[in-house]
């Protein structure tokens, strides 16, 4: 039975230490532990889904099945929530956020999808909430139940260690939280599991927080970038090592880069790829992403790829409106938005996150010049090989050529 008034049953792992092995290698990029997918401490279901997965897809692959496993006793290392908790503007947007919106908080039920070291349960307790469902899949969750109980939480806050699709909570809740954006948004598919979250246990007109996300790309610039990876080739202590340029392309280029760029690399306002209502969001529109655009630069520039950021918004569902909705495709669409929300934003020109910016670069640049037009499509989908892997398809036209660009994020 689970602490408080006895007013909701749970089922979940048992929150107990076990003999692992050697700490897991530390994944090569920060994201995702979550609460939709991971090992745990004894197996509860037989069932493997896993956020945007269903069961028949995932059990149907061995190889799927040990992606998963493999993927998330990788976030059992304490220095990716440390470098999450340390992302001030993540973590200090989510605090506002929540003693904002304390009247919604206070006395409610609330699940926290992903919760790792269980920072936004214990922000949500510490906000009034009755009682805090802080669900991890990790085995971070170990820990997280220590923190709880340490700082004299546990009558408010119960860790559920496992999958969000396969714990049990036999009441309905007032509130989601969860911090289950990836680079480029949807990297490793976690919204699906906050929304096997509300379809089953929210409340009708219940606060999910963040409420809205939009995903952007424009066009970009970056001289320096490219000069560090490929033009250093040309000429190294003298010597002409040009043919290593094909190849150093490939490495340099093939994937896209998370790094962090500024408002001076970018050539044009952004153009919306995603915007995404958590309150009305299905897992299947998920699966594939397909946004045209088209550009005009605002400067002559050599063009060497675009850039992917987002944003989220931390609003109740009668706090969002039409005219909001059509500020998005707006210039001032940034500055509307701060006016009127809470919001998390990781654009160039913001302060920097944890997340950076997204990167695909062109092999070789285009040279733009002023007011020149760059259209064409991106398809953001999930990958066959891995569902929590990317898989990207941007075509792009300028000056008369065309080009396609595939790659894929792991």
């Amino acid at each position: 039975m689970m602490p408080g008034d006895g007013s909701g049953t749970v089922t979940g792992t048992a929150i107990t230490r076990h003999k692992g092995g050697p700490n897991p290698a530390r994944p090569r990029r920060r994201r995702r532990r979550a609460a939709g997918r991971g090992g745990s401490l004894r197996v509860l279901f037989t069932s493997s889904s896993s956020s945007s997965m269903p069961v028949d897809r995932v059990s149907a692959s061995p190889q799927w099945a040990a992606f998963d496993a493999a993927y998330f006793q990788s976030y059992s290392h304490v220095g990716i929530h440390e470098e999450m908790i340390k992302d001030h503007v993540r973590t200090d947007t989510y605090r506002t956020a929540i003693m904002r919106l304390q009247n919604f908080i206070s006395g409610k039920v609330v699940i926290d999808v992903g919760c790792g070291t269980g920072i936004l349960s214990i922000f949500c307790a510490l906000a009034g909430a009755k009682r805090v469902y802080a669900v991890e899949a990790s085995d971070i969750a170990v820990q997280a139940n220590e923190v709880v109980k340490t700082n004299n939480l546990s009558d408010k806050v119960i860790v559920l260690h496992g999958r969000v699709e396969e714990v049990t909570i036999e009441e309905k809740v007032d509130v989601i939280i969860s911090e289950w954006m990836g680079y480029m948004l949807v990297y490793e598919s976690m919204l699906g599991s906050v929304i096997f979250a509300r379809d089953k246990w929210l409340k009708p007109g219940g606060l999910i927080l963040p409420s809205h996300a939009t995903l952007y790309m424009a066009p970009v610039t970056h001289s320096d970038r490219y000069s560090e990876s490929i033009d250093f080739w040309r000429d190294v202590y003298g010597i002409d090592m040009s043919a290593m340029l094909p190849l150093a392309k490939q490495c340099a280029f093939e994937e896209p880069s998370v790094e962090t760029i500024t408002g001076e690399n970018v050539l044009t306002w952004p153009s919306v790829v995603k915007y995404v209502d958590c309150y009305n969001v299905s897992a299947q529109e998920l699966e594939i992403i397909t946004a045209k655009y088209r550009f005009e630069s605002m400067m002559r520039a050599p063009l060497h790829g675009f850039a992917f950021w987002f944003d989220v918004e931390f609003n109740g569902p009668a706090m969002f409106s039409n005219s909001h909705m059509n500020d998005l495709y707006s210039h001032d669409s940034s500055q509307s938005k701060r006016k009127e929300a809470i919001v998390l934003s990781t654009a160039p020109e913001d302060a920097p996150t944890h997340w950076q910016q997204t990167l695909l670069y062109f092999f070789d640049p285009i040279d733009l010049q002023q007011d020149q037009v760059i259209e064409g499509s991106v398809t953001l989908s999930q990958s066959q090989e891995n569902p929590r892997f990317l898989n990207i398809h941007l075509e792009y036209s300028s000056g008369g050529r065309s080009f396609v660009k595939q790659s894929v994020m792991r």
